[in-house]
């Protein structure tokens, strides 16, 4: 049996961990630690150890050849963006993670570094860019186009034709209108339906009760 491919994980809070569970389902990789903050060192995630923290991945980089952004992402892209363009320049790959139980048509494609979670589906003509976070139980249906840098969240409904823009995070169990695009940076708060366009940086909150 070949032995697998060592990966370290940039980020190493609560999202690290959902990804740690897809990595080893998968089973590709052996995950060989983390990097997270200076506060995080020597701590553990689901048994696997903070190794380093941001900068010390240049010299990570001369052992380990893969790498995953396992940051969340909310409000802002931007630490997502900025270490997966460092990861980048610093020569790791960063490959397609997905999960067993996850479906992902044939006829679909997706960027480096992205993940696709427990049980997401992607249909044909589905086009995903780099470093998105495609979260467990999504569905992004025909001809959907997710641009780099979104977080498509729990439960979320991208129908066909859908188009995110690049930085965008759809909250969960939110619901696209076929056709519908939402431009770049845009967050759009969890249950929302949205059915007409969205300009750059527009964010959209569906009235809620409590």
């Amino acid at each position: 049996m070949m032995n697998k491919q060592e990966i370290i994980l940039i980020g190493a809070g609560g999202h690290a961990r959902s990804c740690i569970d897809v990595i080893e389902q998968q089973g590709q990789y052996s995950i060989a630690g983390l990097v997270g903050m200076a506060e995080e060192m020597h701590s553990r995630h689901l048994g696997y150890p903070v190794i380093a923290t941001d900068k010390e991945l240049a010299e990570l980089a001369r052992q380990y050849h893969y790498a995953l952004i396992t940051v969340g992402q909310i409000h802002s892209p931007d630490k997502r963006i900025q270490l997966y363009q460092q990861a980048i320049e610093l020569g790791y790959v960063l490959p397609v993670i997905i999960a067993p139980s996850a479906y992902v048509s044939r006829h679909a494609t997706l960027g480096c570094g992205t993940i696709v979670m427990h049980k997401a589906t992607l249909n044909a003509g589905v086009r995903v860019g780099n470093n998105c976070i495609i979260n467990s139980h999504a569905l992004i249906e025909h001809d959907a186009i997710v641009d780099d840098y979104c977080h498509i969240s729990t439960g979320v409904m991208l129908n066909g034709g859908v188009k995110i823009g690049a930085g965008s995070f759809i909250g969960s169990g939110s619901v696209m209108k076929e056709g519908v695009t939402v431009g770049a940076r845009c967050i759009v708060g969890m249950s929302s339906a949205v059915r007409h366009n969205m300009p750059d940086h527009a964010r959209f909150v569906a009235k809620t009760t409590v």
